[in-house]
């Protein structure tokens, strides 16, 4: 499968050398970058640059498309890669709003274009193990999750036009996907507050609390603060409390005044088992990895976080 890659920053970088050095059956055909680094990281993967990315779209050696930009930027990349019938792996968030994301998500399935969403969180062992055993716990009442990382130095981040939001967009979104992998369930609706403390244009703090499907209850705390990280879980349920940390590796339960650790796990790149699962997905021997509705969902759960902020009133999803 011969792949192009646009956007080969900090974390598209990453993409490209996985398929460069761990995928046989992938060949990275060519990079679209804004900056002259893009020809530097072109010699040294092996492949073309193209400093326009509809260049690289349209050239005949790429067969599916990977974009790892601003979401601003999602909405062009999917009409030419629906034009011209190539696969598209987005990073999320899908769009700067649900309405471009649906857009999005209607043009590439009328298209018959396969369209998959980079909610990279799921791979995480962590995650993946609370899926599996939240259902031996009975039956689920409340949720907590929280994200916190150092602030980012990323310019467009604090762009409005190109982030479209803040960490509500671009962190919450991983959180609001890992939360409906893990319980089967979306949230309904949501009363958030967000604040702005180190930035001067977007959220970089939010406290939100969500209600979900059969009347599960919790809160979501994001934010990039602190030079500290954490990214932790916890399921109250019938039975016995879930609780895990999928930036720490460890997943517990406690049973009455009993904490037992059920797994320990050490840090694992996320993404090439989801370049796997997409391969397969291209191939036709496995099923969409993350759907574009997928993705699109999270940002509805994002919009309305940040739509309730406002007033502090409550937002249906």
């Amino acid at each position: 499968m011969k792949i192009g890659l646009i956007g080969t920053g900090r974390h598209g970088s990453r993409y490209a050398k996985h398929i460069v050095h761990d995928f046989e059956d992938m060949e990275l055909s060519g990079i679209s970058r804004r900056s002259e680094q893009g020809r530097e990281q072109a010699r040294e993967w092996g492949t073309d640059f193209f400093m326009d990315y509809r260049e690289l779209i349209d050239s005949d050696q790429v067969e599916a498309v990977i974009a790892a930009v601003p979401p601003v930027l999602n909405s062009e990349i999917s009409k030419l890669c629906a034009k011209r019938k190539k696969p598209l792996l987005v990073e999320k968030p899908l769009a700067t709003n649900s309405e471009e994301g649906e857009k999005i998500v209607t043009l590439m399935r009328d298209a018959g274009v396969p369209l998959s969403v980079g909610q990279t969180l799921r791979y995480n062992p962590v995650i993946r193990k609370l899926r599996e055993e939240l259902p031996k716990q009975g039956r689920l009442f409340t949720v907590y999750a929280n994200q916190r990382l150092e602030p980012s130095d990323l310019q467009w981040l604090e762009n409005p036009v190109e982030a479209g939001g803040g960490i509500t967009f671009h962190i919450a979104v991983h959180v609001f996907d890992a939360l409906h992998f893990i319980t089967g369930l979306k949230v309904i609706r949501v009363s958030a507050m967000c604040r702005t403390c180190r930035t001067k244009h977007l959220e970089d703090m939010a406290l939100i609390h969500v209600e979900m499907e059969n009347g599960v209850a919790g809160i979501v705390d994001v934010s990039k603060l602190s030079s500290s990280r954490s990214g932790r879980y916890e399921f109250i349920c019938d039975s016995a409390q879930l609780h895990g940390d999928q930036i720490h590796g460890y997943v517990d339960s406690i049973a009455a005044a009993r904490e037992t650790r059920i797994g320990s796990y050490r840090p694992e790149p996320s993404i090439p088992p989801l370049l796997a699962d997409w391969l397969a997905y291209l191939k036709g021997e496995g099923e969409n990895p993350v759907s574009g509705e997928d993705g699109l969902y999270a940002i509805r759960v994002s919009e309305a976080s940040r739509e309730s902020a406002e007033d502090s009133r409550w937002v249906n999803v």
